[in-house]
């Protein structure tokens, strides 16, 4: 297995990794998690600890794929894995922080609902030897969903000392740049799925 594809799976672990630190029943088994007070918001140890498990599954999103195309080590199977790891801790993350009502549950919805059709598009054009790029609204979608989340599990960090909720406003953004792209993405290519209606 190739530096890249190691990096993707290390993503990949970090997806049970997250829930479970997530999910732990702290209060439940007397564990008494440290809370610091840090640029005008309390952030707790368990906070912190996501927050580095979800930026550091990023960063080897970034690593595997800028290795994989200057090294020339594009697989079939980095092609087949990469896409799935993304999805699953960002999905991942999303319902959770749904679970907890930090975010409204028709964000991850919205989000997922648009993968799947994007997605499927995609396995659509694929059987006709078309490969579709990705769009400058999936990019922004991708760039405000990561910058939402990584405030929403720092608790608003710098924002909430200024009063303004610029997780909420992040996460809602990127929503809104979900759907968008995702029905930009449908109306520009939906000439493979609709021509033998």
């Amino acid at each position: 297995m190739n530096l890249p594809n190691k990096l993707t799976t290390i993503r990949l672990l970090s997806v049970p990794l997250f829930i479970i630190v997530y999910l732990i029943p702290y209060q439940s088994l007397g564990i008494e998690i440290p809370v610091f007070d840090v640029l005008s918001t309390s952030l707790s140890l368990l906070d912190i600890i996501l927050f580095l498990i979800f930026a550091l599954s990023a960063l080897t999103d970034y690593l595997d794929g800028y290795i994989a195309r200057k090294q020339h080590l594009i697989t079939t199977f980095g092609k087949f894995i990469d896409p799935i790891a993304d999805k699953l801790i960002v999905n991942t993350t999303l319902l959770l922080l749904a679970s907890t009502h930090d975010i409204h549950i028709i964000i991850p919805i919205i989000m997922i609902s648009r993968d799947i059709i994007v997605d499927a598009i995609r396995l659509v054009a694929s059987q006709k030897n078309v490969v579709l790029a990705a769009s400058y609204l999936g990019k922004a979608k991708t760039m405000t969903q990561m910058i939402a989340i990584c405030l929403l599990l720092l608790n608003n960090i710098v924002f909430a000392g200024l009063h303004i909720p610029m997780d909420q406003i992040m996460i809602w953004l990127a929503t809104l740049i979900s759907f968008v792209s995702g029905v930009d993405y449908f109306m520009k290519n939906r000439q493979y799925i609709m021509e033998s209606m």
